[in-house]
């Protein structure tokens, strides 16, 4: 299946792309992208282009996402005039797997979608950011040796 470029409707692009996720189609899901369109991933890759956000899906949906559930909440959509929008989409996710193939755990997370309308009146997404909600935590730290990766940490008194 495919998406057709563009949305009728900003708030239309939380669904679409949990569809094309469904259906592991990562041309689908970059048609929602404008051509130099920019996404960040949950661990700050930038993707640069609607060809290297399929490529990343792509690779993603081979070997860490297969088998995934993406499920997406009501956007919350702010119009900037008419020719632009700011799209939150709440999402989670089931069946992602760890580098040696086993389960890994469920995930949350929020993405930004930032939207322009074209001389069409189609909509697509210039620019996208995803980040994953850490329960519990009020920031990330990393180990002051350099060490890579991340820990989850508490600031507040419990």
């Amino acid at each position: 299946m495919g998406v057709p470029p563009g949305l009728a409707e900003p708030e239309q692009v939380g669904r679409a792309f949990a569809e094309a996720w469904a259906d592991r189609d990562a041309r689908a899901l970059a048609g929602l992208f404008a051509q130099d369109a920019d996404f960040v991933n949950v661990v700050g890759l930038w993707w640069r282009s609607r060809d290297r956000i399929e490529q990343a899906h792509a690779y993603g949906f081979e070997r860490i996402f297969g088998a995934s559930t993406m499920t997406v909440r009501a956007p919350r959509t702010r119009r900037l005039g008419t020719s632009a929008a700011v799209v939150h989409v709440s999402w989670a996710i089931t069946g992602q797997v760890r580098p040696d193939g086993s389960a890994a755990g469920p995930r949350a997370g929020i993405f930004l979608f930032v939207l322009e309308r074209g001389p069409d009146g189609r909509w697509l997404v210039v620019a996208a950011q995803n980040t994953d909600t850490v329960p519990g935590a009020d920031s990330l730290t990393t180990d002051p040796g350099g060490s890579p990766g991340t820990s989850a940490a508490a600031y507040r008194d419990p």
